[in-house]
């Protein structure tokens, strides 16, 4: 604790005091209202400010966990030692003819939404993503036959020691829910979408529809992280939950969607716990029925 303290009173320096939170609760801080405490939380203003804490992190040995809005996260339940940085500030959105830059803590919806106001479409699919930026970068995020690999022009990036750099098109690697800043674990502070103008009414017809479709389907009435599992080679995730009985499957507050077999949603109070046992149960009987593995697409983190 007074290492932590030392530390706080260093990072008092760069960062406004009102931006670090001690000892805090991070099912404050994620979709599925779940998770221990961090020991020190921080939410810096602007690109500065988390240029310094990278850089104070590196040289002084700290472990250092860059957040989003904690949409697709499942945080253990003894929390997370070292900085934890949630980078939700950094969320301007600025256009400028068929390009929109946009901050890796702005939400992916309100880019879109931002994409619609100027009749430029390429971000339709992303409507009803509840991540960030950033977070979309990472995992490549895509929906309804759209993903971002197909709008992104470049990234402004952190290495974990600090440095600034510029990515292009040619570097990002990307694949199905991976990419180079997942490979290489930048930190995403801003990024550059290259779109194309078209008829507004057509590009709100076609959200409107995402959105419909988002709606029925999916439990958007409970605490979630979105969807569990990784798609599977020639099968899809919820399917082979549902085909394996699991739908209504409770442990703890944490339940099989009986909306979405894909979703698992807090339906009690539930813990982390009670998340990470279900998806091991999940992955275990759909290996027994049907011989595949399901690879998660939630990242689990924070300390055992």
């Amino acid at each position: 604790m007074k290492e932590n303290l030392l530390i706080i009173n260093d990072l008092k320096k760069f960062v406004n005091q009102e931006s670090i939170l001690i000892s805090e609760p991070l099912s404050n801080h994620t979709f599925t209202k779940t998770g221990g405490v961090g020991d020190i939380f921080l939410k810096p203003k602007n690109i500065s400010e988390v240029e310094q804490i990278v850089r104070y992190a590196s040289s002084n040995t700290i472990p250092l966990t860059v957040l989003g809005n904690g949409s697709n996260v499942i945080i253990r339940n003894k929390g997370i030692r070292g900085i934890i940085m949630s980078l939700v500030h950094l969320n301007d959105v600025k256009v400028d003819g068929t390009v929109i830059k946009a901050g890796s803590g702005a939400a992916l919806i309100d880019v879109s939404r931002t994409a619609l106001s100027h009749h430029l479409t390429g971000l339709e699919f992303a409507c009803g993503i509840p991540g960030t930026i950033g977070g979309a970068l990472v995992m490549n995020a895509g929906a309804y036959g759209g993903e971002i690999s197909y709008v992104l022009k470049s990234a402004q990036v952190l290495t974990n020691s600090g440095e600034l750099i510029t990515l292009g098109e040619h570097d990002f690697q990307f694949g199905y829910r991976s990419s180079v800043f997942a490979k290489e674990s930048y930190i995403i502070l801003e990024a550059t979408f290259q779109l194309e103008k078209s008829d507004h009414a057509k590009i709100k017809e076609e959200m409107d529809h995402f959105t419909m479709l988002r709606e029925s389907k999916q439990p958007l009435e409970y605490p979630s992280c979105g969807s569990v599992f990784k798609r599977p080679p020639n099968h899809f995730a919820g399917k082979l939950i549902q085909d394996s009985d699991l739908q209504g499957t409770r442990i703890g507050g944490a339940e099989v969607s009986t909306k979405h077999a894909g979703f698992i949603v807090n339906v009690d109070q539930a813990t982390s716990s009670d998340y990470i046992q279900l998806i091991c149960h999940i992955q275990e009987t759909v290996k027994q029925k049907f011989d595949i593995e399901l690879e998660t697409e939630v990242k689990i983190i924070g300390e055992e």
